[in-house]
C-alpha cells in the first residue's frame, strides 16, 4: 500500500485540497490481489487504490470512455511471426498505468483509508491525473502511451490500434499493448533492450524478460518455435464446474449429433451455461480442436437444456 502511494505521489497524481462546497467527492478503497505464476507459485503481492467510478454520473464527472485491449488472434499472429523468424518476444508490466495521463475533468476523492494526513482529515484530493477506477482512466492511458510510441516513430496499424511497427534501417520492431502489459519483439535484440530501457525511464515499468505467462496462456519460447497452452486455465474451469472426475474422450461431439432448442429435455439454469460456454470460448485460444462445437453450442444460451 505504501508502495503504491509512493509511485501516486511521485507522478504527481493529485493535490490535498479543502473541500470544495457543491461538488462531489468519490470514494476510494483498497483492492488486493496476489498475483500467481503458471505453476501457482506467488509472483507478487499487489494492493491497488481505485476510485468507486459507479458514483460518476455522465455528462458530469466523465464523457467519452475507452479500453485498451489487444485481441487475441493479434497476439497469436505475434507468437506466430516471431516463431517463424526465430524472435523472442518480451514483457513489460506497467506499474500503475492509469497514473500517467492529465485529466480533462475536475475530480475530488476522499483520503485513503489507514493514509489520512493528521491535522487534515477535512481536506479532499483534486485528481491531476488519472486513478483506477475512474471511467476515463483507461482513455486517458491510451492517450498517454499512443502519443509516447508515435513521438518514438512508431506507425500504428490501420486495423488493430493497440499495435505499432517501427522500422529502423533493416530491422523492425513490434510492439503489442494489453492494458497495462507490453508485448515487444523484433529482429534485433539490442533494438529491442534499448526500447525497453526507454520506455522505463519515461514510466515505472518492470521487466518481465521473455514472455512466459500471459492472460492465462503459458509460452515457451524456444529456437524457430513457440510452444502455447492453457493446461492451467483449463483445470481450473474443470474444477469451477464439478467436471475434474469426468470420463475424457478423443471427439468432443458425436458426429452425427443434432441439437435443437426444443428437444424435450430439462432446462438448465441459462446463467451457469453461459458461464461455461465463455469460459470454454477462451480456451479456444489454444485449442481449436473445440472451436466447432463451442459455436454450436453457443448457439443455445437461451434455453439451454441437459443434452447442451
Amino acid at each position: 500500500m505504501e508502495e503504491e502511494l509512493l509511485i501516486i505521489q511521485k507522478n504527481n497524481t493529485w493535490t490535498l485540497v479543502d473541500r470544495p462546497e457543491g461538488r462531489k467527492v468519490i470514494r476510494v478503497k483498497w483492492i488486493y490481489r496476489t498475483k500467481l505464476n503458471a505453476d501457482n507459485s506467488i509472483n507478487k503481492h499487489k494492493a491497488r487504490l481505485v476510485v468507486k467510478g459507479y458514483a460518476q454520473i455522465f455528462g458530469v464527472d466523465y464523457s467519452d470512455t475507452f479500453t485498451l485491449v489487444a485481441r487475441l488472434d493479434t497476439i497469436r499472429l505475434l507468437l506466430a511471426i516471431s516463431a517463424q523468424k526465430g524472435w523472442k518476444v518480451f514483457q513489460l508490466d506497467v506499474k500503475s498505468a492509469f497514473l500517467n495521463e492529465v485529466l480533462q475533468e475536475e475530480i475530488y476523492v476522499e483520503q485513503p483509508d489507514g493514509f489520512v494526513i493528521q491535522g487534515a482529515k477535512d481536506k479532499v484530493y483534486l485528481l491531476q491525473k488519472a486513478l483506477y477506477g475512474l471511467k476515463q482512466a483507461p482513455r486517458a492511458w491510451y492517450s498517454r502511451i499512443d502519443e509516447h510510441l508515435l513521438n518514438l516513430g512508431f506507425v500504428k496499424s490501420l486495423s488493430e490500434a493497440t499495435l505499432y511497427v517501427k522500422l529502423k534501417d533493416n530491422d523492425v520492431l513490434i510492439v503489442s499493448l494489453y492494458v497495462d502489459d507490453i508485448l515487444v519483439t523484433g529482429s534485433n535484440e539490442l533494438l529491442v533492450e534499448e526500447f525497453k530501457q526507454e520506455m522505463m525511464n519515461v514510466f515505472e515499468m518492470t521487466d518481465l524478460g521473455l514472455m512466459t505467462y500471459f492472460l492465462g496462456m503459458e509460452v515457451k519460447q524456444s529456437q524457430n518455435e513457440v510452444f502455447i497452452c492453457q493446461k492451467k486455465y483449463a483445470k481450473e474451469i474443470s474444477k469451477k464446474f464439478q467436471m475434474k472426475e469426468c470420463k475424457a474422450t478423443s471427439t468432443p461431439m458425436n458426429q452425427k449429433e443434432k441439437l435443437s432448442k426444443n428437444d424435450g429435455a430439462d432446462k438448465v439454469d441459462e446463467g451457469y451455461f453461459r458461464s461455461m460456454i465463455g469460459c470454454l470460448i477462451y480456451l479456444t485460444t489454444t485449442r481449436p480442436d473445440i472451436l466447432f462445437v463451442v459455436s454450436l453450442l453457443s448457439c443455445f444460451m437461451h434455453g439451454a437444456s441437459e443434452l447442451h
